[in-house]
């Protein structure tokens, strides 16, 4: 039914007035309803009605009015526990060593890290020259330059070629549109150069005055231009070194760790191409690796007189081939590592006397060690259950290979592994402050049986003592897209649950990679129902096997994961308690006909393309707007922010808008958006753990614990 504007301003306003009346009863506040304005959409002759596509309307007054009555609801309905909610906050910063520095590297005459300093927001970016016993010269201090800004991001910093420049990039919407800028090390003065509206992607030339960068087309937000600066020049006469005319590929810049080249490189969801030009002549004219092909992905690393290709032609857990420089025809292509079954060749480090590759194997990671003398070893670690990966290693000349690793137990650590030696050394691990014992916890590794047989690792975490007596509230987190895994990492965060008698799960569902390439494409196009049907196979096996009930059963994902939210919420809301969705792609199809907004085009071999019938069928039979139905569903909270950049704000709030209008529970339904953030939510360590202590004071208080 239509209803007036001015009425429904009128009616939210009125209702607005009777949650600030109502005193500390949760269930006593009446939400905003949206104006109904229908619009129709038809395609292959089908067509759908949508009552909430005006909220798209960004620069309209009364959809920020809309969005911040839903905000003042979402206060109202959570004041009661607004205290408990504090205390969440206060008892997660509490763990977080306020005064802490990282790791530094070496990177010729210098050493790098980041600090962060007590009872400050954003990093200080330091550096000591030739020792750690140097004085230590701060590059860039984000709290001063954060100073009036409600958001603020550095997207990313890269110094000179002479380490005498440091080009970063800033962010203070969090739509990611960046400003380039440059400091002067010697001098410590801002340079007058200036770079608008591009992303955080900036890569040095070899002569110490030339910047790589890409920018974004400003409706799509697609990354379609390499350009080329120049220090002291007119930033609106750079040179335009590249653009990518295909609305389906993205592009991006960087240099070889070997220094000697600037790559481009053009990627789409299957396939790439490499472009190439020496770093020390960067006017020079860039050169195709290997022209692109349907379904082939690669990515190139430069080592001596070869180019290393990773590569899944004719291999569909990729592997390694080398090709020398002056000749990168394919027919030159030599192996390096062949292509095993079940084995998932990752990524590859180069070092002067060892390569070194990250495979996924049986779901987890591993590090292979390969000395080019001959021989090899695989890297032991003490947990079954793990996550791990190759941290900074810019140097080749060195047998010391760094990576950081951590469990749901472990906080993070940076080791530094002698690959000669086969010894190792934990150069730091994250303090967790409080008093933090990890022999309290105990993690477990479970398998739930997918519909069609195939078997769904879950990664479990709780306290010592946990009894399967179907009386434990869990979290089962998932997220399953893009060939994403989702690793068993430790968030201290997580402990003002598991302390208070949580379970915390992780579904590894399909759509990540986690088994492998077909993992991945047995969870994506026409195959997308398989990430659901798997999440909901894991919650019905956590439930038979007593780990919990649907009394006490709460699902969390966001973005892609906030997609599987939605689906599973329409498919199976018997299972659970409540849902966390945050920055949910809950609107596919609307969405991925919309080739004017970000992430559409690209990404048509992600979900399908629905401009062909086939797809739009498929993708119109999950997507969770559209499949919204009069029926119970588990309380929801629904987190966004207003500048997304990836999932725009409206796809959330069309959805909290069409469950008000047809559920027919009086469950909590909640949309909190972020008016000053995007896709990651706030800036700054300590503000995005107040977005953490709504969520988890949202679950707590369903099942009855506010202290």
């Amino acid at each position: 039914m239509f209803v007036p504007r001015v009425r429904v301003i009128l009616l939210c306003l009125s209702m607005l007035s009777d949650v600030y009346a109502t005193g500390n009863d949760m269930n006593a506040t009446q939400p905003p309803m949206a104006e109904i304005k229908p619009h129709v959409l038809e395609k292959h002759g089908h067509i759908r009605t949508d009552n909430y596509y005006w909220l798209r309307e960004r620069d309209n007054p009364q959809v920020l009015e809309y969005l911040n009555a839903e905000n003042r609801y979402t206060d109202a309905v959570m004041a009661p526990v607004k205290q408990f909610e504090q205390k969440l906050f206060d008892e997660m910063k509490a763990r977080i060593k306020q005064t802490d520095l990282s790791v530094p590297y070496k990177l010729d005459d210098y050493f790098y890290y980041t600090k962060y300093e007590s009872g400050k927001e954003y990093p200080i970016y330091c550096r000591k020259r030739g020792s750690l016993d140097a004085l230590e010269e701060v590059m860039l201090d984000g709290n001063e330059m954060a100073k009036g800004h409600g958001f603020f991001n550095i997207g990313s910093t890269a110094v000179s070629f002479q380490q005498d420049i440091v080009a970063f990039t800033v962010d203070t919407v969090g739509r990611r549109f960046y400003t380039i800028r440059f400091k002067d090390l010697r001098s410590g003065e801002i340079m007058p150069d200036e770079i608008r509206s591009s992303t955080a992607n900036i890569a040095w030339a070899n002569d110490n005055t030339t910047l790589f960068y890409t920018k974004q087309d400003p409706a799509t937000l697609r990354a379609h231009r390499v350009y080329r600066h120049t220090l002291g020049t007119d930033a609106s006469k750079d040179t335009l070194v590249y653009e990518e005319e295909d609305s389906t590929f993205s592009c991006s810049v960087f240099r070889t760790k070997s220094k000697q080249y600037i790559m481009i490189a053009s990627r789409q969801t299957l396939s790439t191409e490499y472009r190439y030009c020496d770093a020390n002549t960067p006017d020079g004219q860039f050169r195709i690796i290997m022209s692109r092909m349907d379904n082939h992905e690669y990515s190139v690393e430069h080592f001596e007189s070869n180019f290393y290709i990773r590569t899944n032609y004719k291999a569909k857990n990729f592997r390694l081939m080398r090709t020398p420089v002056l000749d990168t025809r394919m027919l030159s292509w030599r192996d390096v590592i062949v292509h095993r079954r079940g084995t998932l060749l990752e990524g590859f480090a180069i070092f002067k006397d060892f390569l070194v590759v990250t495979e996924r194997k049986n779901g987890l990671r591993q590090i292979r060690v390969l000395p080019w003398s001959g021989g090899e070893h695989y890297i032991q670690f003490d947990e079954s259950v793990y996550a791990v990966g190759v941290g900074i290693n810019p140097d080749f000349d060195t047998h010391l290979l760094r990576y950081n690793y951590q469990s749901l137990i472990t906080p993070n650590s940076v080791v530094e592994y002698d690959m000669a030696r086969r010894t190792r050394t934990v150069l730091k691990q994250d303090e967790v402050l409080g008093g933090y014992n990890p022999d309290r916890y105990q993690t477990e590794r479970v398998f739930a049986k997918a519909p069609d047989g195939l078997l769904v690792p879950i990664s479990l975490v709780y306290k010592k003592g946990m009894r399967r007596n179907a009386d434990n509230p869990l979290v089962l987190y998932g997220y399953g897209s893009y060939g994403i895994s989702t690793d068993a990492t430790f968030a201290s965060n997580r402990l003002s649950l598991l302390d208070r008698g949580f379970i915390y799960a992780i579904a590894h569902v399909r759509g990540g990679q986690e088994l492998g390439r077909e993992w991945y494409e047995d969870g994506k196009m026409l195959k997308k129902k398989n990430t659901f049907t798997d999440f909901i196979a894991c919650a019905e096996f956590l439930i038979q096997e007593r780990y919990t009930t649907p009394r006490k059963l709460f699902a969390q994902g966001g973005s892609a994961g906030g997609l599987l939210m939605g689906a599973v919420m329409n498919m199976a809301p018997n299972f659970f308690k409540g849902i966390v969705a945050t920055v949910p792609f809950v609107d596919v199809v609307t969405t991925m006909l919309d080739e004017t907004i970000p992430l559409t085009t690209s990404e048509y071999d992600e979900w399908g393309n629905p401009n062909e019938k086939e797809h739009y069928d498929y993708m119109l039979s999950y997507s969770p707007y559209d499949n919204v139905e009069a029926k119970n569903y588990p309380n929801l909270l629904v987190m966004t922010g207003l500048h997304d950049s990836q999932v725009q704000y409206w796809e959330p709030a069309k959805w909290v808008a069409k469950l008000r209008a047809l559920k027919t529970d009086n469950n909590l339904l909640l949309l909190k958006t972020n008016m000053e953030a995007g896709h990651g939510g706030s800036s700054g360590r300590f503000r995005r753990l107040r977005e953490t202590a709504l969520q988890y004071a949202f679950i707590l208080h369903l099942v009855g614990i506010t202290r």
